[in-house]
């Protein structure tokens, strides 16, 4: 059958080395920054408090659980720390927090690409299932129109992913830019870390983009050979 297809290989094994990739470099410079103490021993909350006085921002700070998962919410105007990152006065806390509050001014600057990157998130969440299941439907049952809304379809995960990386791009960008101007990092070691953590969440993000491109074309190919057979 046609997912066996050793093509997939060729066409996602490289971008999922990739995502593997960037995940050990994620876990790599996460726990290696978690240990390294930043000089003020400011915690992650303490340095949403300063970065907020900084910037002029007032958002409400609420617990998540699990680790990494710290995001900002921009329907609720809520910065979300995991416990790690919270209590935690490591370089790598403080530059996660840093990234949410560059997401935190991206909204409150009204950043065009975030603005997109946010409209279309009910649409992908349901494009993202549908389109692979249309897709497996049409070329199952030699339906190639059925097959090509699906490809239309999850392109919207593509397009998503690529809307996505130069918002956290550009999160980091004004991350270091809030860590500069809030002095909460003293040197350069505690600087490079940082930039290092960011670095390497970056990375995941490219990976995504990646993937997706890499199954589309996957499935334009499978599409394109079944049409060459008829």
């Amino acid at each position: 059958m046609f997912y066996w297809d050793p093509m997939y290989f060729v066409f996602a094994l490289p971008a999922l080395l990739l995502g593997l990739y960037a995940q050990f470099r994620v876990k790599s410079a996460y726990n290696k920054y978690l240990n390294v103490p930043n000089t003020a021993r400011i915690t992650g909350v303490q340095a949403a408090q300063q970065l907020m006085r900084t910037s002029g921002l007032q958002l409400r700070l609420e617990g998540t659980p699990g680790e990494l998962s710290d995001h900002y919410d921009p329907r609720n105007n809520i910065l979300r720390l995991s416990q790690g990152v919270a209590q935690s006065s490591s370089v790598a806390a403080v530059a996660i927090v840093a990234h949410e509050m560059g997401h935190a001014l991206q909204d409150a600057q009204a950043y065009v690409p975030l603005r997109i990157r946010s409209g279309l998130v009910p649409i992908v969440n349901f494009t993202s299932w549908l389109g692979p299941l249309l897709f497996l439907v049409g070329m199952l049952f030699n339906a190639p129109a059925l097959a090509q809304l699906g490809v239309f379809a999850f392109a919207g995960a593509a397009v998503f992913a690529l809307v996505t990386l130069p918002v956290e791009l550009n999160a980091s960008k004004r991350a270091m830019a809030l860590l500069k101007q809030s002095n909460i990092l003293s040197g350069s070691s505690e600087v490079k870390g940082a930039r290092k953590v960011l670095n390497a969440a970056a990375l995941t993000y490219i990976a995504a983009l990646i993937q997706s491109i890499s199954t589309l074309l996957y499935y334009i190919f499978l599409l394109g050979g079944r049409r060459s057979r008829r």
